[in-house]
């Protein structure tokens, strides 16, 4: 079963802008995978993110990856965020949102397969074979 996080916060990125606030995102930046200005992260390897769509352009949240264009101190850059590396989804202005479990969502480890390959979930499932049914008197 994939991992519910990224659906929990595109719906929260929603409701917090639907009540005119300002989202953030609290991110782990010493995972992998994470494309922040290195500057900007705190001692912890963290760093907060303004989601708003005044704050960013071409944003794009989907099941891996949260990616926008941002400026930090006047220049424009590239922000690339795996789903797993967000600690946390809530309003400036209130504090309201969610917190996630760092060690909840592990990223899926790369595997090496070939295009064409069957998936590995594929791989792992057994045969299916229909149930055989006896008439008993």
């Amino acid at each position: 079963m994939s991992s519910s996080q990224p659906y929990l916060v595109r719906a929260i990125y929603e409701w917090i802008v639907d009540n005119d606030l300002t989202p953030y995102l609290l991110v782990d930046g010493s995972k992998e995978g994470v494309e922040v200005p290195e500057g900007y992260l705190d001692e912890q390897q963290r760093i907060i993110l303004n989601i708003s769509p005044t704050a960013t352009s071409e944003l794009l949240m989907n099941n891996d990856e949260i990616t926008f264009n941002a400026r930090f101190s006047g220049r424009a850059v590239c922000i690339i965020v795996p789903t797993y590396c967000v600690l946390a989804i809530y309003a400036r202005e209130n504090g309201q949102g969610m917190m996630f479990n760092e060690n909840e969502n592990p990223p899926t480890p790369p595997t090496d397969r070939k295009p064409g390959d069957a998936s590995p979930k594929a791989e792992k499932q057994p045969e299916v074979t229909r149930p055989q049914l006896k008439v008993v008197k």
